[in-house]
């Protein structure tokens, strides 16, 4: 990629013409339709969701960071436009050499072969927020992380691009999701800081050394600047390439235990959790029966007290045994509210009670079996049934604290994570 668009101007129109063709696309669609030739639904699907993402692998920055953590979530896409945004996870076109060389000459005053002994101009990885090469310094592999140029200054911009088609389609005023927005808002800022990055990367390393099977870089402050992130370069796998490799199920369940023990002494005690859990952020390793290293300290949520403590409350077993407790969590939560007429507030409870329970069950057991095909159909199914209920597709108002997003996001990317291993996790430790 030569060009990345990173004006205001440049981008609405990137944008409007990417409107234009998925238009063209359903008119070519009925156009067939109604002469009577073959045109299925799945067909413009995937023509829409090739267009789409064509586009936000150009722009790069929030709106393809938007498509990673969709394609997260299966039962929010058609399964066209999930395979599509999962490239997303792994790898989009990257920048070309002469941008990347420019990079280092404003960071530092020189090209990135004269900052490294050696650097790999092409890409080993382009994601989102950044792309990264290989290096070497010292005798030592580094993996050198570049940001594309004007990924910060466009998320604004770029969310107000969005903002007003998301509202029109959703039938939502603006006051109804300005919390949730300026809470993704504040976590994309974030991951553009690299300094940030450096700094929690480290203290996130340091705080976890102490729990097995685990690996976490060490960072290079002097080979860092504000769009440039220096560390080293780790060994392993990507989860899709690992898994093809035919892992033992002691290697699995020991990788699964690694993640699940990370994910809950950040949460349990250090009140803080790597937000980004897709499979791009992990290298895995058979190696000492099992190791992942974990990558990209960008995204970071910290968890407020009284979050932390509603968040495990709402998942406790007590909580399912006593109906007037969920209620009161819940409006603590602001998804019950005073106002709300009585069939709504069941509507609400009796969703609750059962997303709860299903998805709690891994944090209510000593021992959980992620491969287990019954719980992995019950959740699919219940995230078609929440999707399809008439019901709750008219309560389009969006409830409960900005806080959760995030710690949503982080235990969905868990889940996933831990489901493709087919772990068996002992959930009843956390270290």
């Amino acid at each position: 990629m030569s060009e990345l668009p990173t004006s205001k101007v440049a981008r609405a129109a990137r944008f409007a013409r990417t409107g234009l063709n998925v238009g063209a696309n359903y008119v070519k669609h009925y156009a067939k339709r109604a002469v009577g030739a073959e045109s299925s639904t799945e067909n413009l699907h995937q023509a829409n969701a090739a267009e789409l993402y064509g586009t936000l692998s150009e722009l790069k920055g929030s709106v393809l960071k938007v498509a990673q953590m969709l394609a997260m979530e299966k039962n929010m896409l058609p399964p066209a436009y999930a395979n599509q945004f999962a490239q997303a996870q792994y790898n989009t076109p990257p920048l070309s050499g002469p941008l990347v060389v420019k990079a280092f000459r404003d960071a530092f005053g020189r090209s990135p072969f004269e900052v490294f002994d050696t650097f790999d101009v092409a890409a080993r990885q382009a994601a989102s927020i950044g792309q990264v090469h290989f290096a070497q310094k010292n005798g030592a592999d580094l993996a050198v992380k570049v940001q594309y140029p004007g990924v910060a200054a466009s998320i604004k911009s770029d969310i107000n691009l969005v903002k007003p088609i998301a509202l029109r389609i959703m039938g939502l005023a603006e006051a109804q999701v300005r919390p949730y927005l300026e809470e993704v808002e504040t976590r994309l800022l974030e991951e553009t800081d690299y300094a940030l990055e450096l700094r929690r990367g480290q203290e996130m390393g340091q705080r976890c050394a102490h729990l097995p099977h685990l690996q976490f870089p060490r960072y290079y402050p002097e080979l860092s600047a504000a769009r440039i992130l220096t560390m080293d370069w780790l060994p392993g796998q990507h989860l899709k390439e690992f898994l093809a490799t035919g892992p033992s199920q002691a290697v699995r369940n020991q990788l699964g235990q690694a993640l699940w023990n990370f994910y809950q002494f950040q949460l349990n005690e250090l009140h803080e959790v790597h937000a980004d859990p897709h499979p791009g952020n992990f290298l895995l390793r058979a190696e000492a029966g099992g190791t992942v290293a974990v990558l990209d300290f960008g995204c970071v949520k910290t968890v407020p007290a009284d979050v932390y403590q509603l968040f495990v409350d709402l998942l406790a077993p007590a909580t399912f045994a006593d109906p007037t407790r969920l209620e009161a969590l819940l409006t603590q939560a602001d998804v019950l509210r005073p106002n709300d007429a009585p069939e709504k507030r069941a509507l609400y409870l009796r969703t609750l009670h059962a997303s709860l329970e299903l998805v709690g069950r891994p944090f209510r057991s000593a021992t959980f079996d992620f491969g287990d095909a019954d719980y992995l159909k019950a959740l699919y199914t219940l995230g078609d049934d929440l999707m399809a209920d008439p019901e709750l597709r008219k309560q389009r108002e969006p409830r409960g604290s900005a806080h959760f997003i995030y710690l949503n996001r982080t235990y969905v990317g868990l889940f996933a994570l831990l489901t493709e291993l087919r772990a068996v996790v002992q959930t009843g430790t956390t270290a």
